[in-house]
């Protein structure tokens, strides 16, 4: 039996257990102190600091988006106005309780129990964050959910201001509109400051603009308990948000209205441009859409609704839809067959109506025939014969297809808008690789008046007048005038004009061409048509064939005044209206109008009392 004086009797093994007992428990107890020390004195501000991070959550703080003004930066085209968003803290609520949620905010918010359930996706269900689940919620809504805030438990909003578009209608289309990102957007935008609450352009220059109209969300950090719950009291906003820059356009918000009301209700577009500079005054394109309606109760169905409408109402026909461009190309044809001497411009073609070239008879516009005519005439005339011979005879589908690319055919014109198609020039090579078929003279033929595979856009079609008026030079079409501080209203960026392309093409070919173009309004096809008296004008007109049911496109592409002393007085007025309208000439008589207004400074209903248009006349 072991008596506790056996130790001090001076057991040997005994004593060296206790020994060893206490060495170990004063190590451990020195190691311990040791790294509590460095825990508390040495490290402790690091630990502390970490601690501190662990337990604070960033929420971004919206910046204001910056504000869109016509070029006479007066009144905003587009400003913020306040409104809220709706949220979900999933973690203070059971499954259960979720779907109940759901179900009660579903009616109030226009929305569906599942599209709201959506959005809170499982692995989120443990969050105690705010999961927002809908934007652009008036204070009238947010008032309903207050009032009754015991059946909304796990229930908050947050302010979040939304657009609202001063000016409608056609503009629609240049200024375009906002939305929530979606998951594809946020993969290709989250390294660039976008998150999932992000409001981002989704068209015209609001997606253009998009980082610039933004601004720079700021940061609210929030402590928040071992459950992530958020501690009371402890909000403080560390980063302000950074304003979003305004934006001032080219358009002129009057000449717009004019184009807008002179084309009507007719699918197609206009395009108004300085073509010395390439500033976009006016560009409609209708139908169009109201933007506004995206940001009310049942907006999202609004959107589907247009998103399938036939007419496609969110197009914008003057950069996203190519047309065969008629006898407006006859403007190139011309400018090609003087500046490579192929053919006299004084050696006179014979109409007689039409033409036979290989096994097919080829008609002109004129059924009983033009008879003889010169360049001069060819063109004033629109006559398809004498081009005809000439793009067989004299130039050859290459020449045409070299001078098509130097107008700018075939390829984008780099316009600060997104969705701009290149439209179409056909060769040789290109037919054979997508028809697996030869190029036929009755191709050469069909090309020489614009018609075939040949497309073009309506700023296309700009850029190819401008090119005439500055003798060779095109300027990058622009909507964006100037960039400027939100409060100060100081100007932090001037668009300056580029040049897009020039060509070696002599100034006498254009002083001739322009001659011809004035033709076409003094002794042509545009004679009776182009009517005003407020300046002189030089243009061509186009109707091109659609299918084989007598329907047809209607173009004029001109530009004002002829002789001008000043270059920074001319503008080109582009019109174009689709052949599904009914038939009325119409593209050449909206120039009319829009010329008498901008040069007589006047609006619609003033030029056409001026031009005594009875038809228009109520």
């Amino acid at each position: 039996m072991f008596h506790s004086g056996d130790a001090r009797k001076g057991n040997p093994e005994l004593r060296s257990r206790v020994i060893i007992i206490l060495i170990i428990v004063s190590t451990a107890f020195a190691f311990y102190t040791a790294y509590l020390f460095s825990l508390q004195i040495v490290n402790g501000s690091e630990y502390r600091r970490r601690a501190e991070e662990v337990a604070r959550r960033e929420a971004p703080i919206s910046a204001q988006r910056g504000e869109i003004y016509d070029r006479n930066y007066d009144v905003p085209l587009v400003m913020n106005i306040d409104s809220f968003a709706v949220d979900i803290i999933p973690g203070e609520l059971s499954a259960e309780d979720l779907q109940v949620v759901a179900g009660r905010l579903a009616p109030i918010l226009n929305m569906d129990t599942e599209e709201i359930l959506e959005r809170i996706p499982e692995a989120y269900h443990h969050l105690f964050q705010p999961i927002e689940i809908k934007g652009g919620v008036s204070f009238a809504t947010i008032a309903r959910i207050s009032e009754r805030i015991e059946d909304f438990s796990g229930v908050t909003w947050h302010n979040k201001p939304i657009r609202s578009y001063l000016e409608t209608g056609s503009i629609a289309h240049v200024i375009g509109y906002v939305g929530d990102i979606t998951r594809e957007e946020l993969q290709v935008l989250y390294n660039r400051g976008y998150d999932v609450q992000t409001t981002l352009g989704k068209n015209g220059i609001e997606k253009e603009y998009d980082e610039i109209l933004r601004g720079k969300d700021g940061k609210r950090f929030r402590k928040v308990d071992v459950r992530g719950r958020w501690i009371a009291g402890e909000d403080k906003a560390e980063i302000p948000p950074e304003l979003g820059k305004n934006l001032v356009l080219t358009i002129d918000r009057n000449i717009q209205k004019l184009c807008e009301e002179a084309l009507g209700e007719r699918i197609g577009s206009v395009v108004v441009l300085k073509p010395h500079t390439g500033e976009i005054l006016a560009m409609v394109s209708y139908p169009w859409y109201n933007p506004n309606d995206f940001y009310t109760d049942g907006g999202g169905d609004k959107f589907t609704t247009l998103s399938l409408d036939p007419k496609f109402p969110f197009l914008n026909r003057a950069i996203q839809s190519g047309y065969p461009p008629a006898s407006a190309f006859k403007v190139v044809m011309t400018t090609a067959v003087i500046e490579e001497e192929t053919f006299p411009i004084d050696k006179e073609v014979n109409c007689e109506g039409n033409i036979f070239y290989g096994d097919r008879i080829f008609n002109c516009h004129k059924k009983t025939g033009h008879g003889p005519l010169n360049l001069m005439k060819g063109l004033a005339e629109s006559c398809d014969v004498y081009y005809y011979t000439i793009g067989t005879e004299a130039l050859g589908i290459d020449v045409i297809v070299d001078y098509s690319r130097k107008f700018g055919f075939g390829k984008i014109t780099g316009i600060d808008l997104p969705g701009e198609v290149p439209g179409l020039v056909p060769s040789p090579q290109w037919k054979e690789s997508v028809y697996n078929a030869p190029w036929l003279g009755g191709d050469t033929i069909n090309i020489s008046i614009g018609q075939g595979y040949l497309t073009v856009t309506p700023i296309q079609m700009a850029n190819m007048v401008s090119m005439i008026v500055n003798d060779g030079n095109i300027y990058r079409p622009h909507l964006v005038k100037e960039i400027r501080d939100p409060i100060s209203g100081k100007i932090t960026e001037k668009v300056e004009p580029a040049l897009l392309h020039s060509a070696s093409i002599r100034e006498s070919t254009f002083d001739l061409v322009k001659q011809a173009m004035r033709g076409v309004i003094t002794d042509g096809t545009a004679k009776v048509v182009i009517t005003t008296n407020a300046v002189d004008v030089a243009g061509k007109t186009g109707t091109g064939e659609v299918g084989y049911d007598d329907r047809w496109h209607s173009w004029f592409a001109a530009y004002a005044p002829y002789n001008a002393e000043d270059p920074d007085d001319q503008v080109v007025v582009v019109t174009m209206v689709e052949a599904v309208n009914e038939w009325e000439w119409w593209a050449p008589k909206a120039a009319n109008i829009i010329f008498q207004g901008i040069f007589a400074d006047q609006t619609f209903s003033e030029a056409v009392e001026e031009l005594n248009l009875w038809y228009l006349m109520n």
